[in-house]
Parts: structure tokens; sequence; C-alpha cells
């Protein structure tokens, strides 16, 4: 494993692109002064529009598609409908990921690689059939259906291909993000839904796929998939056309029957897609971006943490709302699960004056290390911010260290 940069610590570690590397010989030294140990690099990712306000060359890049930034060898793949685009806005440098890593190396940073498995509209659009699709009968093109034998086989595929490209001395930690369902709340270009004013609940309804395979699913876990389609239906349109209001769980909405089914159809897809991704990553560390509620759907996959039976050496949670809510999700994750928990903290959405109050009291709530997002994107204050808040962070694992010793 790759010695961490001496003074720092591997508590903490620092969201960054490809882009945010590539061509900018200075970038891996500014990240190292950071004080983070881990840089977690982007290796398979959806599109996005991202500032690179520090790179000598460009101020924005426009990833028009989801891609995998590393090159692999496309025999695997034959014969198979899905396979990860290259970027096309990135044919400078065909190993992206390797030629960013190789920098992070050299000052000392060790790499995590971060992987996005359900979330890209280019495959979905090449693929309709295989997307999430709502008691609507209606597609979500950016979400790739995790029940589907096709996408599980891809994702699987795709850490594997990443695998086999670099060993696990360079690179010996994968974040994997969308391993679950993405629902409604996840978005679309120009987005034109908030003057609905949907519920959270309704929203939640809106993300239930009832493609055939989730129909499946959904029945051999003991409920009636058309009962649950016209359940949802029913409920959602006495909200958007007659003004009531949902109720606020997916119990409430559906029952206690049909609502247990549904979310244990959903965290046995996640829990085997776990295991099939850690039988092709020997030997690596898996962290996996989690909700501890399970009806939740998104990048941040729902589970009951405390049953949760997948493959996971830590859980990353979000931690970029309300700060009290962000406290107390940490606290219900630590009671819930042995694994240890990592709490993701934006310091593009906090205050720079406050992200160290954050990190201090997340700290004390039981996360076991910080990862923060995202240095590639962060304003210079925000950046002093964030090394505040990373030397607490520091001192705390000091203290706790200096405690242990004594005791």
């Amino acid at each position: 494993m790759t010695a961490t940069r001496p003074g720092a610590t591997d508590l903490s570690g620092a969201f960054v692109y490809t882009w945010d590397l590539v061509g900018d010989p200075g970038a891996a030294e500014r990240i190292a002064a950071l004080g983070v140990g881990s840089v977690v690099l982007q290796a398979a990712y959806h599109s996005a529009r991202a500032m690179t306000p520090y790179h000598p060359v460009h101020r924005t890049v426009h990833a028009t598609h989801s891609a995998a930034y590393f090159p692999f060898d496309p025999d695997p793949w034959h014969g198979t409908r899905l396979r990860p685009p290259a970027p096309g806005w990135a044919v400078d440098v065909p190993d992206r990921f390797g030629t960013a890593a190789t920098a992070l190396r050299g000052q000392g940073l060790r790499v995590e690689a971060w992987l996005v498995l359900t979330h890209g509209t280019a495959l979905g659009e090449q693929a309709p059939d295989l997307t999430v699709r709502n008691a609507f009968d209606e597609q979500y093109g950016y979400a790739l259906c995790p029940a589907q034998p096709e996408v599980a086989e891809y994702a699987t595929q795709l850490v594997g291909s990443f695998c086999a490209r670099y060993d696990t001395a360079e690179v010996p930690t994968l974040m994997l993000e969308a391993c679950g369902w993405l629902g409604f709340e996840h978005g679309s270009h120009h987005e034109k839904t908030a003057g609905a004013d949907l519920t959270r609940a309704a929203r939640d309804l809106l993300s239930v796929c009832l493609c055939p395979a989730c129909r499946a699913g959904i029945a051999a876990a003991g409920a009636d998939p058309e009962g649950l389609a016209q359940a949802v239906r029913r409920t959602v349109d006495t909200e958007l056309r007659g003004g009531a209001r949902v109720p606020g769980t997916l119990h409430e909405a559906l029952g206690d029957q049909t609502a247990g089914a549904l979310l244990r159809h959903r965290q046995s897809v996640i829990e085997q897609l776990t295991r099939n991704v850690a039988a092709v990553a020997p030997g690596r560390e898996l962290l996996l971006m989690a909700d501890g509620d399970p009806g939740a759907t998104g990048p941040d996959v729902g589970l009951d943490l405390g049953r949760f039976q997948g493959r996971a050496d830590a859980l990353v949670l979000k931690c970029w709302d309300d700060e009290h809510r962000s406290v107390a999700r940490i606290q219900a994750a630590v009671r819930a699960t042995d694994r240890p928990v990592i709490a993701n903290v934006s310091v593009l959405e906090e205050h720079p004056a406050r992200v160290a109050g954050r990190v201090a009291r997340l700290l004390d709530a039981g996360a076991h290390q910080i990862r923060y997002y995202h240095a590639g994107l962060a304003s210079p204050a925000r950046l002093q911010a964030l090394r505040r808040a990373d030397a607490y962070a520091r001192e705390a694992a000091r203290a706790a260290r200096t405690t242990k010793g004594a005791a």
C-alpha cells in the first residue's frame, strides 16, 4: 500500500476529477498541500459541466456523457450492449486516470478510484429497456436499473476492467457511487419539476422502478407489482391534481407488506451487486456511498444498514444538509453497523467558516473518517476552510492515538 505523505493522515481524503490534474503540473502538489492523506479520483463518471479554476489551460470542462477515464481491454466486452464510452473531450491523454494517479502518488497521496456504476444517460439512451421505469411506464434515461442482469454485468465488468488495468498497490481502494437505483430526484437536463410542489413521499413513489426485472423481484419478495403500480399512480395523481399531501414514508403510502417487499427487493439487488464487484476486485478496499434510509434512491444507495449483508469495507454517508441532520445520520449509522462510517462533507455547500466545526461534530458523532467534496471545484476560501478542517481532523486523530496509548 502506498505510504501516506509525512504529516498527513489516512483519516481524510478529497474528491478530485482527472481533468483537475491532467495538463496541470502543479495540481498534485497543490492538493497535497491541503493536508489530506488520500484522493478520491474519478475513474468512471457521469456527464457534468465543471469549473477548473486552477488549470493553466482551461476554465471549464463539459463532459457530455458518462465515460471511463482509463483504457481497457475490449475483448471481455465483446457482444455486450453496454460498454463505457471513452471521453471524446479528452482524447489527448488516453489514460487520464493513470496519469493523474501517478502524479498524486508522486506527492505521497493514496489513490482511491471513484467509480459511478448505474448513472449513464448515453447508455440509457442506447438501451432504454434497461433503465428505471416508473409506475406510469415512463423511463428515466439517465438511470440504469441494477435489477436488470445486463446492467449488473456491465457494472461488474466495469470494475473488473479497471482492476485489470491497475494493481492493488497502485489503487488499493474503490469508492462505488450509484451502486443501486437512481430515481426521480436525480433530475435531467433543464429540470422543470419544482413548481409541482411534490412532497418527498411523492418523489419516492415516482422513484419506484417497475421494469420487468423489478416486477419479478418485487413479486418474489411477496407483493403484487401491478397493485403497487396502481397504488403509486393513484397516490401521486391525488397529490398532483387534487393537492392532497402524500404520507411521509413508503410504508405509510403503500402499506407495510408492499413497502417491505419493495425494500427487500432493492436491498437484495444491491447486496448481490456489491458481492459481484468484490469478486472481481480481490484485495481492494470497497467504500460504498450509502444512505441509511432504505427508501432512498440516488447516487447514495438506500439501505437498512443494520441488515446489510453485501460487501463493503466502509460506508460513505453524505453530510451536506443541515448539520443537526448530518450528525444524527452519522450517529444512527454508527449504532446500526459494525462497518466504519465515513462522512462525506461538501466544502461547496457549507459556509467556509463553518466547515471545521461541522467536521469536529461529525467526528464526535462517531465518523471514522472524512472525505471532502471537492478539491477541484472549491474557491480559494473554501480550500482554506478544507485545510483548517483537516488540521483539526489530524489533531483529533493524534489525540485519540495518545489517549489509546495511555490506556
